[in-house]
């Protein structure tokens, strides 16, 4: 098998080491990129080319990360990552990890580690690296691993809700959802969201967005039942989807450009939280990204027009 072959049988696994480290699509794509051209360049064949290129792709992803860090402390607004609609990483033994790992909640958790915690319970608790491998791949010994590891799972295990949903019943919730949007139905919005719902949008300062978080199953779905029309006016559409393996969906215009995603954290029967993504950086992954602030206007005056 050549170089080329074995890399690219392996750039499912190292882009998905890099976006749960990163939170950041084209950031794991160009510390992918990076792997390749070091791996390219080395003269010798290692012992284990999945090893070393995983080793690769997470000291360069924990380079990235801790100068990302600093960007994010400017960020305006609340910071989310980027949304991801397909994970290209596929292992059947760990698949419940693998979707835990990569939905919005979890990626956000993984916010609170140091680089070096979050690279370390990703590799051993989500890909099942030996400690071994681990070590190796962040430069620490396994001593020091298993330690950070102990205080990941501690940071991890004390953000993580007590009863989480399984799939079918995030599925079948989502759907009575949207079509509740849809249909501008208020209190069949209600009955779907929890209590202390929150309703938070990244927009980076880059795109229209609320001043703060929503809060109370009340207020957001009369905040939901009074925009969507509103953008439905000038033919905003969206469609489910299932987003960082959550319940989510993609918002467009009518051109097809993205405009906005949606993913909905379910817990005991209900939607825990609400989450936009509207910066449009952040959406240039997805295909044609469009103007949210033009689709605003253009409502805006339809909705003026209609009184």
């Amino acid at each position: 098998m050549s170089k080329v072959e074995e890399f690219e049988e392996l750039r499912p696994l190292l882009f998905s080491i890099a976006y749960r480290i990163l939170g950041s699509v084209s950031e794991a794509e160009d510390a992918v990129q990076e792997t390749w051209l070091r791996y390219d360049a080395s003269a010798t064949r290692p012992a284990s080319v999945k090893s070393f290129l995983s080793a690769t792709v997470t000291r360069i992803a924990i380079d990235v990360l801790r100068s990302a860090r600093v960007r994010r402390e400017e960020y305006v607004g609340p910071w989310f990552p980027e949304p991801l609609l397909n994970d290209p990483y596929e292992d059947p033994e760990r698949a419940a990890e693998l979707s835990d790992s990569v939905s919005m909640a979890s990626l956000l958790l993984l916010e609170r580690l140091s680089p070096l915690e979050r690279s370390v319970f990703l590799l051993r608790e989500v890909f099942a690296f030996g400690f071994d491998e681990v070590a190796a791949a962040v430069g620490r010994s396994e001593a020091a691993c298993r330690q950070l590891l102990v205080r990941a799972r501690r940071h991890m295990r004390e953000g993580r809700p007590r009863f989480a949903a399984d799939r079918q019943e995030r599925q079948e919730l989502a759907a009575r959802f949207f079509d509740a949007l849809k249909d501008g139905d208020m209190g069949g919005l209600r009955d779907l969201l929890a209590a202390d719902v929150q309703l938070v949008g990244d927009g980076g300062g880059k795109a229209p967005q609320l001043a703060r978080a929503i809060v109370g199953a009340e207020n957001v779905a009369r905040l939901l039942v009074s925009v969507y029309p509103q953008m439905a006016l000038v033919d905003v559409t969206f469609e489910p989807q299932e987003v960082n393996g959550q319940p989510g969906a993609v918002f467009r215009d009518r051109d097809g450009g993205v405009l906005n995603i949606w993913t909905l954290d379910v817990l005991d029967g209900r939607i825990q939280a609400i989450r936009a993504v509207l910066n449009p950086d952040k959406l240039r992954h997805l295909g044609p990204v469009g103007d949210a602030w033009a689709v605003e206007r253009e409502a805006r005056e339809a909705r003026r027009r209609k009184k």
